[in-house]
């Protein structure tokens, strides 16, 4: 555990539920684990029993809070659970899908459940519009667009050739999103089972990332917005070229410090958690390390590929080179929309960042 992690309380200690099991959080909330083929090797799943008002009338089961990736090994997990009600479903059907964000761990079996069993998905309408389109893989949202964007920024051949793989990444992870929807969006408390949960939507990682909080239970599903161990990923891709989502994402952190410190937090990744001033304050210490180092580097002209070895010390796979480029370029813009840095077209027509 590392010295950031040791001033956070985890409530359930080590303990981490085992692939087709739940862990019971609160009373009628569930916590379920799935795999990734990732470097982040699993993700936080979350149950919460419902009495739905659907189009078939009133459904007693389970809301559904993220859903894994479409994989057969995320299907058959899914199935194992549905198949054997000691693991805690008790033969209750899923009555409603909520994906907090269109990010392919989140988003990408949702299809697959909905129609499984004729329920309903939720998200914000920036998440469901950058799923369809990423799904559909239209130009601009399609992984060939990172290419030309990158390159742009300084990324190597030798990096190209490593993210080759990721042309077709989204699509694999999610084949399909269902064609319709119903809307959430902050202000509007969403009814789960008896009690009212706050939708509090946040920027910078995603478009319009949705966290769940209960006052009732105490509970806050921070979805990626609030990761216990690792600082969440906050990118510019090539669809938004000039976004400065390090700004939105800093931004978004203080609409949490409203809630009690004491609030059990759900991550998508990692165990769940208390100390919320104390991550809110680790958090925009991170970011503020990471702009001074930026600074530092750019006394000569960087480009963002430039940045990412300063930024990433330890070897990186093509999964998280896209990331590292992404979030070396987010923290370039900022610093030059803060009128700190100065950007510069070279001849050979990449972008580089300078200190004014």
């Amino acid at each position: 555990m590392n010295p950031l992690e040791l001033q956070l309380d985890y409530p359930l200690g080590e303990h981490l539920p085992e692939t087709g099991q739940t862990t019971e959080i609160a009373p009628g909330v569930l916590w379920v684990r799935m795999g990734l083929p990732f470097a982040l090797n699993h993700i936080n799943l979350w149950l919460i029993e419902d009495d739905f008002e659907s189009a078939q009338g009133l459904l007693h089961g389970w809301t559904l809070v993220d859903c894994g990736i479409s994989s057969d090994a995320t299907r058959d997990a899914w199935e194992s659970l549905f198949s054997h009600p000691e693991a805690g479903l008790r033969g209750l059907p899923i009555v409603r899908v909520i994906a907090t964000h269109c990010h392919p761990d989140h988003v990408g079996l949702a299809d697959w459940l909905c129609a499984r069993w004729q329920a309903p998905l939720w998200m914000t309408a920036g998440e469901y519009a950058f799923a369809r389109m990423m799904s559909a893989s239209l130009p601009g949202a399609d992984g060939s667009a990172m290419f030309p964007h990158f390159k742009k920024h300084g990324m190597p051949s030798d990096m190209q050739e490593k993210i080759q793989e990721r042309k077709s990444y989204y699509t694999t992870l999610v084949p399909a999103v269902p064609t319709a929807y119903h809307r959430m969006q902050e202000g509007r408390p969403l009814r789960i089972g008896q009690r009212d949960w706050q939708v509090i939507t946040g920027f910078g990682h995603s478009p319009e990332h949705a966290s769940l909080y209960c006052a009732d239970l105490g509970l806050l599903i921070a979805g990626d917005m609030l990761l216990p161990r690792i600082s969440t990923n906050v990118s510019v891709f090539a669809i938004e070229p000039e976004a400065n989502p390090v700004q939105q994402y800093l931004d978004s952190l203080a609409k949490y410090a409203a809630l009690p410190d004491d609030v059990l937090i759900l991550p998508s990744h990692g165990k769940p958690f208390r100390g919320l001033s104390t991550r809110i304050q680790q958090l925009n210490d991170h970011h503020r390390d990471r702009l001074a180092e930026v600074v530092d580097a750019c006394a000569s002209l960087q480009s963002a590929a430039d940045i990412v070895p300063v930024m990433f010390r330890r070897p990186l796979d093509a999964h998280q080179i896209t990331f590292a480029m992404g979030e070396a370029l987010a923290h370039l813009h900022k610093l030059w929309f803060d009128g700190i840095l100065r950007r510069e077209l070279g001849d050979d027509g990449i972008i580089r960042f300078i200190a004014i």
